[in-house]
């Protein structure tokens, strides 16, 4: 036996037997394509060996650690790239964990715990991403143009001691899977010219000012949407750039379309400066620039003038309805406009202080504009979510008035139908919900809230497969939305389909990570995020972050019931009910019948207490 310092990577297919399972022969043929076509020739560019194949995986050895870990991430970019034009369902992603250890070389194999390790540093390793121990990303230092995002020490399978590990930052973004392939066919097939609005940027120097940049963005695309002589790029499809350094020509090739929009917004006191360009992407020349320095209430006119300067620029007709729609807004204050989108920015937070918080922003809105329908739609949602979750004493009729006076303005407003079912649900009228939600989607099927809500809606009455549909279309609409694939992995769990479960529940962490460094003051990204840790066996940082949501929220229902879930998936059954036995008393009878339909607490099903709880509910 000969023993000496290696650094090994070992790689695996996520989702293997799924793919064997839908197509074995065209998933053979895949996977050996790869191996030829790109990972053998990275091996050998990098004096890498080849120890041996592992049914879905690979185990390599290297005699320098910074050799394996950039051939390990220039394998996975590359995978991005091959991937794009892939379903997603017939995609081929790896996991890569790269250890640095002393082996023991016999007969060409190679043992140990430097192996060990390096195996299970694969396990934990995001799909298509590469994780890297401590020791590693030491000896790499600064030697390769990377970063390493610290995910904490880890308590590995058959690995005595926690392992710190590291998650390589890859410095290309994802290709976004489906949309720009998507977005080429649908712009191709109208013959329309086609454009996508960027999400503008938030030049005020102040990150709590986004909420505006956004806002702007977002109505600027509702604007030329009702455009019909225009193809436009949806919202969720734009915002896959938003934070991301990326040529308007590459932009303009990935989504399909031969025009881009740009802009900033500078935001200071009641003053307003919004600059834009317009982009042919075919020639790369700018057909038109300009820069509006006014008040704050000429907001809505600044709109309006960038949407008709682009219509003319692009010598589209404008129908007469077309003209009258472009040109209402929502309201007319702009004061009551602020009001809105900073209320629309708490609901996100979803906790009680935040959900009561964005509801005196809405109600502000409704003072100073009584006819803003959209702020209507939000008072009653965050009257909805107070009742549910946190058995605030507000009637159910009083919340579906204000969702009917939402309505009542603009009958065609998608999210205060969603609304509406929701209310509908609490009141417990499943079958006017169900009415409601499909009106939703009907009249808005890019919006988010539609999908959410009745995806929501879809667990409570035990409708699994119609949840899973709705919360996909749900994370697509809104690409920082990390509740949908956390509640995916939920889903997937009770649909009894764990490689879904698991994915979902890694793209959901991802985003919660995200929301997390963004907002550290909310606790709803960590209470959600805690559950999927617990799902994926990191029972460390489950803890850590059930504790971070409990410190910043210890009143707060919601977090007591979402600490319980990942309290039951690590099988501390008394913790997860002594919570339990507390939220019950705080809810409304949506949340129960949720409570039921929840396969987080699968495992305290069997525990004396839990007949209790059910008692309570019925």
């Amino acid at each position: 036996m000969e023993r000496r310092l290696s650094a090994i990577l070992a790689a695996d297919v996520v989702g293997y037997s799924r793919l064997m399972g839908a197509n074995e022969v065209g998933t053979l043929a895949a996977l050996k394509a790869h191996r030829a076509e790109l990972i053998d020739a990275k091996i050998a560019e990098h004096q890498g060996r080849l120890v041996k194949l592992t049914g879905d995986g690979l185990l390599v050895e290297f005699p320098s650690v910074v050799n394996a870990v950039d051939c390990a991430t220039k394998i996975q970019i590359e995978m991005r790239a091959r991937n794009v034009e892939v379903p997603e369902d017939r995609r081929i992603e790896f996991r890569i964990g790269v250890n640095l250890g002393d082996v023991i070389f016999e007969n060409d194999d190679i043992y140990g715990d430097g192996v060990n390790v390096a195996a299970r540093i694969q396990s934990v390793a995001k799909a298509g991403g590469v994780a890297v121990s401590a020791v590693v990303r030491d000896n790499v230092g600064n030697r390769l143009d990377l970063t390493f995002e610290d995910t904490g020490e880890q308590a590995l399978k058959n690995i005595e001691r926690p392992v710190r590990v590291f998650n390589v930052c890859l410095d290309t973004p994802p290709p976004n899977p489906s949309t720009p392939a998507k977005t080429k066919v649908e712009a191709a097939a109208t013959g329309k010219p086609s454009i996508a609005v960027l999400p503008f940027t938030n030049m005020s120097g102040d990150p709590e000012q986004e909420y505006f940049s956004d806002g702007i963005t977002e109505d600027i695309i509702t604007d030329l949407s009702k455009i019909s002589g225009l193809f436009v790029v949806n919202r969720h499809s734009a915002f896959t750039y938003k934070g991301r350094s990326v040529k308007l020509q590459q932009a303009a090739q990935e989504l399909g379309v031969r025009f881009i929009l740009e802009g900033s917004v500078r935001k200071a006191g009641e003053r307003i400066r919004i600059s834009g360009q317009l982009i042919d992407a075919a020639s790369g020349g700018h057909l038109w620039a300009d820069r509006y320095d006014r008040d704050l209430t000429d907001i809505f006119a600044i709109q309006d003038e960038i949407t008709h300067t682009i219509i003319d620029q692009l010598k589209v007709r404008l129908l007469p309805n077309e003209k009258k729609a472009i040109e209402q807004v929502p309201t007319e204050n702009v004061e009551a406009y602020t009001y809105y989108l900073r209320g629309r920015q708490f609901l996100h937070m979803r906790t009680k202080s935040f959900l009561m918080l964005a509801r005196r922003m809405f109600a502000k809105a409704v003072e100073l504009d009584p006819l803003y329908a959209r702020a209507y739609a939000g008072m009653a949602d965050c009257d909805s979510f107070l009742v549910s979750r946190h058995g605030v004493a507000i009637s159910v009729d009083d919340i579906l008035a204000t969702a009917d006076k939402a309505l009542a303005i603009d009958a065609n407003l998608a999210e205060a139908h969603a609304t509406r079912g929701v209310v509908l649900s609490l009141g417990g009228r499943p079958a006017e919900a169900v009415s409601a939600f499909e009106q939703a989607l009907a009249l808005g099927p890019n919006s988010y809230e539609p999908h959410y809500f009745y995806a929501r809606f879809s667990v409570t009455v035990g409708d699994f497969e119609r949840a899973a549909k709705l919360f996909i279309r749900a994370l697509e609409i809104q690409p920082d939305d990390y509740r949908s694939p956390l509640f995916l992995q939920n889903v997937f769990n009770s649909l009894g389909r764990q490689e879904e479960r698991e994915r979902y529940a890694r793209l959901g962490l991802k985003r919660a990570e995200d929301a997390l460094r963004l907002h550290p003051e909310s606790s709803d990204p960590a209470q959600m995020g805690a559950i999927a840790l617990a799902a994926l066996g990191e029972r460390d940082r489950a803890k850590e972050w059930i504790a971070r949501a409990l410190a910043i929220d210890p009143d707060d229902n919601n977090t007591r019931y979402n600490a319980a879930c990942a309290y039951s998936l690590l099988g501390e059954f008394d913790r997860a009910i002594a919570l339990l036995e507390t939220w019950i008393h705080q809810v409304g009878s949506d949340a129960k019948q949720w409570f039921k339909n929840d396969a987080d607490l699968d495992p305290i099903r069997e525990h004396p207490r839990y007949a209790t709880l059910l008692k309570l509910i019925d």
